[in-house]
């Protein structure tokens, strides 16, 4: 919730041509608590409150002109996403006020989660990863509630596995890539990480994987280009893009 009380005195009071002197008078108090109220270095007392809003000609409601945030599940998501985007560390206070509010929400969590990643990889700081952990293991259990064909139980574990990498823990991490690469998925960090430690040679395994995987997506993705190209009749760039596949290949 927002609240705009001293901007409002101050237009209310402007409004009327009053000077601070005339309104600490009309209301009974110093000028210094009035310049103190509209420079926010104090708020008045609830009583005082009413009296400017009955002084005023208006409601208190309006005098305070608060603003009530959104804060429905869904549009909480949207803008603890849109603080990770814009990279706004005021996200993090916000993120465990929606903790607090939806401790049991797949989203709520997730969504934190990767705020606390994001800022941990920013600043290096291994409370954040930490904190990011807690909440990517809590996720992990509410899984059954997820709605995102893009997370998966795997998807989790890997994030867990990148964020013990950021904590310098890398042995863990490892291990984790290593439990949960189905279908290879994690082989090129995995052979990545290995190839620049004292495992040089079990790297290579985790590599030759990678590439075959890597080569086979490739091939598999120009047939798929050269067949949308042969049927627009496009010939020039399905030939094009053959030639750009057998260069790189």
């Amino acid at each position: 919730m927002k609240m705009m009380l001293a901007e409002n005195i101050r237009a209310f009071r402007k409004e009327r041509s009053l000077t601070q002197e005339q309104l600490s008078e009309a209301l009974g108090v110093t000028a210094g608590a009035v310049y103190k109220w509209e420079a926010k270095l104090s708020t008045p007392e609830l009583e005082l409150i009413i009296q400017m809003a009955d002084f005023f000609d208006t409601s208190v409601d309006v005098l305070l002109g608060y603003e009530v945030k959104d804060n429905r599940l869904e549009t909480t998501v949207k803008r603890l996403q849109e603080y990770r985007r814009s990279k706004d560390w005021d996200g993090l206070a916000e993120a465990e006020k929606a903790l607090k509010k939806y401790p049991h929400s797949f989203q709520i969590v997730s969504e934190s989660a990767a705020l606390y990643r994001a800022f941990g990889f920013d600043s290096g700081d291994k409370a954040l990863f930490r904190r990011a952990l807690e909440l990517l293991e809590q996720s992990r259990l509410l899984l059954p509630q997820n709605e995102d064909p893009q997370i998966s139980e795997q998807t989790i574990y890997g994030r867990l596995a990148q964020t013990y990498l950021g904590l310098g823990e890398t042995d863990k991490a490892i291990e984790l890539w290593k439990t949960h690469n189905a279908d290879g998925v994690y082989s090129p960090r995995i052979g990545h990480i290995l190839a620049q430690s004292d495992h040089i040679e079990e790297a290579v395994p985790f590599l030759s994987e990678a590439l075959l995987k890597l080569v086979s997506d490739l091939i598999t993705t120009i047939i798929g280009y050269v067949n949308v190209y042969l049927n627009h009749g496009d010939h020039a760039s399905a030939q094009a893009i053959l030639h750009w596949g057998i260069s790189l290949l």
